[in-house]
Order: structure tokens, then sequence, then C-alpha cells
């Protein structure tokens, strides 16, 4: 297979992940405690820098929505958006976070309410309430704001200003040439390297869940060589989609995705607790926005137990949120061409978090009526099996769980068929078609990392090993967002004398 156009990044990102996955094939034990220590020292010690970075996000992207800056387009004055919003929105929240509600959407909301509370008492009223509150905190705004905010910068340097379409040609403004040498080729080899690892276990990951699926409803066994044949038969169907072009793989599954889970998403709303579960969607949603400033800064630093709930949960996932954004920013920036500053903000920061809330609210609240009143025990089962337990206490519970099982599998392959295009762009010199060829060498390499750590147990090691990398790439965000601010300002400027010149003046009309 001939590689065209790659970029060093390539070569470099290969040996370091190749390095790692050894590392984790021979001794997953040895670097699972040596990322899992490291972790934990930068949780403990770097928690608050978490909070106010990811905090900062949050008051950049709303603060650009509602300014002038909002009318600049991501693109030429006069370019028209490339999809429709529909299939836009779609492609968006697929790559973003489609498999991790699947996944989640019983398991985190019952872990909450009933295995580890925020508020220290389990199967309360108030552990109910706080379930789902810090589960749409988790998977709200902030979440949507790591995203959008890496997205804008690729978009607007890359479709504005003709820049390359890589992490480093966004920090010009700030490094100028300097982002051309060494210092570039370190920024992009994080974002690659985050990018390969984070999916590489998501693969894995997913395996394990479509294996855990298939053994809950069906007594397949769960065992490495079932979980290789999914990986071997997700592969052939993600290259397939990756080979025919953005324009047509992903958007269509993306868009069957999108009815899949809004089909199976309606079901459960009328098949389960549905008094329940609007109430409690609509009473959450006012919790969440009465106390999000004070869940953003929560940090419990003289109560241990709460220090560390918020370490497993709220810091894990900022941190995990900042390690995937190289790869959903760039896969956002890339579909959003000729949407406005302001349209896309909005759409990516509040959109798919409303949606979010409502799957959330019935998965969760559905799990959770089954816990509250002593009709099944959810939280028993493993985190891969929660769904599928839910779903076979409610009507057509084979039907709907093989949905489910259809929908993770899609969105498990549009999740890798997405990650082969971006890396596959972050390793041609930011070029918005990568050759296949670069496309299905990242794909095989993602499936035999996933395979060899499945096989030697690495899988939480090298997750944690992707993690490490937010705290150096946190700061490269920081550094995007000052070289973002300084351009717009600066053509902001330039559009106003523009505007102020080509605006006739009216004629004075001299009094009598």
């Amino acid at each position: 297979m001939i590689l065209k156009n790659i970029s060093s990044v390539f070569w470099i990102v290969i040996v370091i992940t190749a390095a790692a996955v050894l590392w984790g094939i021979i001794a997953p034990d040895n670097l699972q405690a040596l990322s899992s220590s490291i972790q934990e020292y930068l949780t403990n010690t770097f928690g608050w820098y978490y909070l106010l970075v990811v905090s900062l996000f949050v008051a950049f992207g709303i603060f650009l929505m509602f300014s002038p800056i909002g009318k600049i387009k991501l693109g030429k004055p006069d370019e028209k958006p490339e999809f429709s919003l529909l299939s836009w929105f779609a492609m968006l929240f697929s790559a973003g976070m489609g498999i991790g509600l699947v996944f989640y959407g019983a398991a985190e909301p019952i872990s909450h309410f009933a295995i580890s509370s925020p508020s220290g008492e389990t199967e309360t009223a108030q552990a109910f309430r706080d379930s789902l509150r810090f589960t749409f905190f988790h998977w709200g705004l902030h979440a949507w704001a790591i995203y959008a905010i890496v997205a804008l910068c690729i978009a607007y340097f890359k479709f504005r200003k003709d820049a390359p379409g890589l992490i480093s040609a966004t920090l010009y403004p700030v490094f100028g040439d300097r982002v051309k040498g060494p210092l570039g080729k370190l920024i992009d080899c994080i974002a690659v390297f985050a990018t390969v690892v984070g999916v590489a276990t998501s693969l894995g990951i997913g395996a394990t869940q479509i294996n855990g699926g298939l053994n809950y409803l069906f007594n397949i066994p769960n065992n490495f060589q079932v979980q290789l044949i999914i990986i071997a038969i997700v592969t052939v169907l993600f290259l397939a989609s990756a080979w025919s072009g953005i324009s047509k793989g992903i958007k269509y599954l993306s868009n069957i995705n999108m009815g899949l889970a809004g089909i199976l998403m309606l079901f459960m709303l009328f098949a389960g607790p549905t008094v329940l579960i609007m109430n409690s969607f609509t009473d959450t949603i006012g919790t969440y926005f009465s106390n999000l400033v004070q869940m953003s800064f929560r940090l419990s630093p003289i109560n241990e137990e709460g220090r560390q709930w918020i370490n497993s949960w709220t810091i894990f996932y900022w941190a995990w949120w900042i390690s995937w954004s190289p790869f959903v920013g760039i896969f956002i920036a890339r579909v959003s061409r000729g949407r406005t500053i302001r349209e896309f903000l909005g759409a990516v920061l509040f959109a798919p978090s409303l949606l979010a809330f409502l799957w959330f609210s019935i998965f969760g609240v559905s799990a959770m009526n089954l816990q509250q009143n002593d009709i099944f025990n959810v939280a028993k089962l493993s985190t891969e099996t929660m769904l599928f337990g839910t779903l076979n206490h409610y009507p057509l519970q084979m039907i709907t769980s093989i949905v489910a099982l259809i929908l993770i599998a899609v969105f498990f392959i549009t999740s890798a068929d997405s990650a082969t295009f971006v890396l596959g762009m972050q390793t041609t010199y930011g070029s918005l078609n990568p050759a296949n060829s670069v496309k299905v060498s990242w794909g095989i390499i993602q499936s035999a990392m996933a395979a060899a750590l499945l096989y030697s147990g690495g899988l939480t090691a090298l997750q944690n090993t992707a993690i490490l990398a937010a705290l150096p790439f946190s700061i490269v965000i920081i550094f995007m967002i000052v070289s973002l601010y300084k351009s717009l300002s600066k053509e902001r400027r330039e559009l106003k004398k523009t505007d102020a010149y080509q605006k006739p003046r009216s004629p004075r009309v001299k009094k009598a």
C-alpha cells in the first residue's frame, strides 16, 4: 500500500504509539500501575486547574456567540454550508459522543443513584435528583464547549484564512513561523497521539460492550475470540465507509444512527414511566442551570470522600473530553464550513446537550425506576450490560435490545470512520481529502492495537495514557483561544472600517 503525501508526524506517532502498545502487551500491569499513579497525582494536584480551564472554555464560547464577532462566517463571505442542518447535526453528534450515550445512558445515572452518589447517600430522593443533575453536568455544556472551541479554531483558520487544517496552524498569530518548525510538530504529535490511542481504546471497549450485549441476550461466549471477530467485522465496515468518503459513508451512517436513536428513545419514553421521565427531565434542567456555577467549581477540598468522587467522575470526564478534543474538534470543523460563528456555537453547545439531557432522562429514569421499586437490581450488572438489563424489563425487550446493539455497532463504525479521516487529515499536512491509503492504514493500525491490548489486558492502561495527554493539550487550547481572539478582533476592526467606508452617509438637511 502506497502512503501518499504523509508528514513526519505520521511516523513519529507510529513509533511512540507502537512503544506504548508494546509496553501494554508485555507488561500491562506495570503500565497500568504507572499511568494510574501519574493520573492520580495529576487529578489531586491539578483538579482545580481542570475545573477553571474548562469553565473558561464555556465562558469564551458563550461570549463569542453573543458578541458582534458571531456574525463572521467560517469560510468566505459567499460560501454556503456543505451539509444540510440535519446531516450536519447528525455527524457532529455521532462523532462527538454517540456511542458514549448508549454505553452510559442507564449506567451513569444508576451509578450516581445506587452505587456512589455525589451527595454521599445512595438510593435516596436526593441521590435520585443528583444522579441526573451531575450526569447532565458531565455530558452537557462543558463537554461540548471543549469540542466547540477546538473545532471553531480549526474551522476559522482553515476555511476563513486558508491555513492548513492542523492544530499547530491555529497558533500562527501567537507563535508566528515557529509553528512550522519543531514546536508545531510537537503540538501536532500530541494531538494525533491522543486521537489514535483514544480511538483504539474505544474500539476495544466498544467490542467488549457488543460482546457483553450478545452474551446477555443470546448467551454467546464473552471472550477474546468473539471480541476479535467483532473488531474484524467492524473494521471491514468502517474501512468501506471511509473509502466512500465523508459526504457518503459518514453522512449516511450518521443519519441512520440518528433515526435509530430517535426511534429507541421515543419508544422508551412511552414504554417507560413517561410522567416521571418528563417531570425529572424538566426539573433537572432547572436544577442544572441554577447550580451550574456551583457545580463548575465544586472541589470539596476538606471532604476526602467527596473529593474522590469528583476526581473519579468530573475531573476524569474533563480530562477525557480534552484528550478527545483534537479528534472530535477537527471532524466537527471539517463538516461546519459555511456556518457563522454564532450559528456554529449555538448548535454545537446547546443542541447536542439538550438531546443528551433527554436521552439520559429516558434511560436513566427507566433504570432507576426499576432499582427504586425493587423490580430489578440494575446496579449489580456490569457497566456494558446495564442498558440491556433495563430494556429487558420493558415491553418488546428483544426488539429494543437488538436495536440497541445495532445502534452501538453503527455509532462504533461512525466513530472509527471519523477517526480515520481525522488521523489522515492530521498526517497529510491538513488535507481535507486524505488519500484512502492513509485512512486505511490508520484504520488497520487502530484495530490491531485494540485487538492486541484486549488480548493482553492493557486497554485501561492505554486509556490512562491517553488521558495524560489532556494536561499539555489543555495548555494548547488556551493558546488557541488567544490566537483565535487575536485574529477575530483584527478582522472585526477591518470589517468595521470597510462597513463604515461603504455605508453612505445621510445628507444633512439644513434647518429653515
